[in-house]
């Protein structure tokens, strides 16, 4: 029995050196995938459709063929074949109260198109649910109604 002790003491005393806090020091550093920057780095980086955008219904079919640049400018694209609507887009970490802190500690993902009337309803100040290299999924609850409307963005 005290042999078995000592083989199972010597086993545990083995696995606790074996691991220590040195082992991950050599894995590269990854930045904050929801930091303003990468998202502002993620956005800009090619051409976007929307692949959903519900408001009180589904009315995604209103930006079908429509592909959306993020320029470095703040300028926002939205071009099927010779129509262009032009706005203006921003990432920001701005704590205001009309937000519903939501995810990604409050960053906004800012939307404003002045014309034509479609495009005016994807202006807002949208919380980010999820972003990837391919996906931007934007959420806001609305204010008056406490409906979510959704905005998804995939790369092209």
């Amino acid at each position: 029995m005290k042999k078995l002790s000592v083989i199972a003491l010597s086993a545990g005393m083995l696995f606790l050196t074996s691991c220590n806090s040195d082992d991950d020091n050599n894995d590269p550093v990854l930045p904050n995938p929801t930091s303003e920057a990468s998202i502002i780095e993620t956005a800009k980086s090619g051409t976007w459709r929307i692949t959903e955008y519900i408001d009180t219904g589904n009315k995604t079919e209103r930006y079908t063929g429509y592909n959306f640049t993020f320029e470095e400018n703040g300028t926002i694209r939205a071009v099927k074949g010779d129509v262009v609507h032009t706005g203006v887009w921003s990432v920001n970490d701005f704590d205001n109260s009309d937000d519903d802190n939501n995810s990604n500690d409050d960053i906004d993902f800012n939307i404003a198109f002045s014309a034509p009337a479609d495009f005016e309803d994807l202006s807002d100040d949208w919380d980010i649910k999820e972003i990837t290299p391919n996906t931007i999924r934007l959420i806001d609850v609305s204010g008056g109604n406490d409906s979510t409307d959704h905005l998804t963005f995939q790369r092209n």
